[in-house]
């Protein structure tokens, strides 16, 4: 059978299914299904709420279609599922959504068709939890009736230059032929090029790894970071002087959330325990990164009086996207709230209904002269004065960047300046 003229169907069309749903649909017919109404009629419109993709973009993709149809996708022979794997609120995986796809997919499967997985999971999920809900749904056995594969993302939000097609490409299938075709169809849009993994469980670490090890990374620079307040030294000075080395990995301390990293290690973790495998560094390094939260509401604490005013900007994960899921800025803004402290939040970059209805917060515009600034998250529009924040600073203000990626641009305004 030739895959290579046959139409696709990405489940899922949110930071990762959009942007490769757009990317494929230059070479293949594309099906772009979303259980969410809202989500398809903004994207027929030619609106995207993530900012990944934009209107003109759209509107030229003529061999894509967007439908919250089960019909619509049913007997076909590829599929790529792209559906969010958060963890619960005991920090164990939550797999209902992407079990939910699977059953989804295997009603409407032809027989020979290949299931594609994008989405982050611990190892062995694919063949020991999706392949089987497939077959029961589908009533076909797996690389007889059916194959699979694991492809595992890598976009990375806001990031316009390591773009989907930038970014080499893992590959793996549950057959050798399967593995092959796969990878004939993603270097249709990938100039980066594929690796072949030797399997699907080495793909599926490969991809947890990845965003632990940068978890890691970041718990070190930060837990150096609290030994620099210590020191009274700016751990953005002993970073500038480290780095000079040609293998010092030059990372940055900072709040640590999303639906990525925030997770991953969660995900490792899992697999560890059952298999009785140690798993003390991953843990220490999220435990570090989910409590730097804290860690950074009492340093400001420490340095602000009731009853003034503050502001913090920014309440998204991170910088320049409005993807407010497991977000700490917004975690901060609710220490705040909590402590009844008089704080307005502003971030022009989210959507205002989402962090009301996620969190229960209010943003507010800016207005006024602030005793205190928080730039929670590094957007944009402050680098390049979109809004002078000093416009809205008092003589005695004084800026918490917790980013310090305005260090050079703000410790010079005769404003107190502290950043971690």
């Amino acid at each position: 059978m030739n895959y290579l003229n046959k139409e696709i169907v990405i489940i899922g069309l949110g930071y990762v299914g959009l942007p490769l749903a757009v990317k494929l649909a230059a070479n293949f017919k594309v099906i772009g299904y979303d259980i969410s109404i809202d989500r398809i009629k903004e994207l027929k419109d030619c609106n995207d709420s993530t900012k990944e993709i934009k209107k003109n973009i759209l509107r030229k993709a003529k061999n894509l279609i967007f439908t919250s149809d089960k019909s619509m996708i049913s007997n076909r022979y590829i599929y790529i599922i792209t559906v969010p794997t958060p963890v619960k609120k005991n920090k164990l995986p939550d797999l209902s959504i992407l079990k939910n796809a699977c059953k989804l997919v295997g009603k409407n499967i032809h027989k020979g068709a290949i299931i594609i997985f994008e989405s982050t999971v611990y190892p062995g999920v694919t063949n020991n939890i999706c392949a089987p809900i497939i077959a029961k749904e589908s009533k076909f056995n797996l690389n007889e009736g059916f194959y699979l594969g694991y492809s595992p993302e890598r976009i990375n939000p806001g990031d316009s230059k390591h773009s989907l097609d930038k970014i080499i490409k893992v590959i793996s299938g549950s057959n050798n032929k399967i593995t092959k075709t796969i990878g004939k169809i993603y270097e249709t849009i990938i100039t980066a090029g594929v690796f072949y993994a030797k399997s699907i469980e080495v793909a599926e670490t490969a991809k947890a790894i990845e965003n632990a090890q940068r978890d890691i990374n970041i718990a070190f620079v930060n837990e150096v970071s609290l030994l620099c307040q210590r020191l009274n030294i700016s751990v953005y000075d002993v970073l500038n002087a480290a780095k000079t080395k040609w293998n010092f990995l030059p990372f940055h301390p900072g709040l640590v959330g999303g639906h990525c990293i925030g997770v991953d290690p969660y995900y490792l973790a899992h697999i560890a325990k059952k298999l009785n495998s140690s798993s003390e560094v991953i843990l220490s390094g999220r435990r570090l990164n989910d409590s730097m939260t804290g860690i950074v509401f009492k340093e400001i604490e420490k340095q602000i009086m009731k009853g003034s005013r503050i502001l913090q900007i920014g309440i998204s994960f991170k910088e320049n996207v409005p993807d407010i899921r497991n977000s700490k800025s917004a975690e901060l803004a609710q220490l705040f709230i909590e402590k009844k402290y008089k704080i307005d939040i502003n971030d022009p970059v989210v959507n205002p209904k989402e962090v009301q209805s996620n969190f229960g917060i209010k943003l507010s515009k800016l207005s006024g002269k602030y005793d205190y600034i928080i730039i929670a998250v590094a957007h944009n529009f402050i680098y390049r004065n979109n809004i002078n924040i000093l416009k809205y600073t008092k003589k005695s203000s004084t800026i918490f960047d917790i980013t310090g990626k305005f260090k050079n641009k703000l410790s010079k305004n005769n404003i107190k300046y502290w950043s971690l």
